[in-house]
């Protein structure tokens, strides 16, 4: 009768296979994070652009240039640290990248030593199973002894 396979490493494997999960979804939400970040970026770009544009007029006194050159000045400011926060995010985006690629690896490495064992295991169970058959044939067509 033959043996079913197994793998010694199954909890392992399922370990695995649950650490890649888990990576996969760190990386989607580093990619989510990523592009709320670039999209903050272009929209604080989009509003200093528009204030340039805009400029200030000839006739403003100096309050209004003061408040303008204030609203410029936030904007830039806060360009500067979307740009930061931006750079921290792809940071962390690679980093997510790096961990679920690895963690894939680890998964596949166990997989295929599992498929290797398994290949093993029905070669020598195949194996047994011919000498087996081998020795059945030649006790039925032995010479009865006297």
């Amino acid at each position: 009768m033959a043996k079913p396979f197994v793998f010694r490493l199954e909890k392992v494997l399922e370990y695995r296979i649950q650490l890649e999960e888990q990576a996969k979804l760190a990386l989607a939400r580093a990619l989510a994070e990523h592009a709320r970040g670039e999209q903050a970026m272009r929209e604080l770009e989009l509003r200093l652009e528009e204030h340039l544009r805009q400029g200030y007029a000839g006739d403003m006194n100096t309050n209004d240039l003061w408040l303008w050159r204030q609203y410029r000045q936030a904007l830039e400011q806060d360009l500067v640290s979307a740009r930061a926060e931006l750079a921290r995010l792809a940071l962390k985006l690679q980093k997510a990248r790096q961990d679920a690629v690895s963690r894939s690896k680890d998964r596949k490495l166990l997989e295929k030593l599992k498929e290797q064992q398994a290949g093993k295991h029905h070669e020598e169970q195949a194996l047994r199973e011919h000498k087996e058959a081998d020795e059945m044939a030649a006790l039925r067509h032995e010479r009865p002894a006297f």
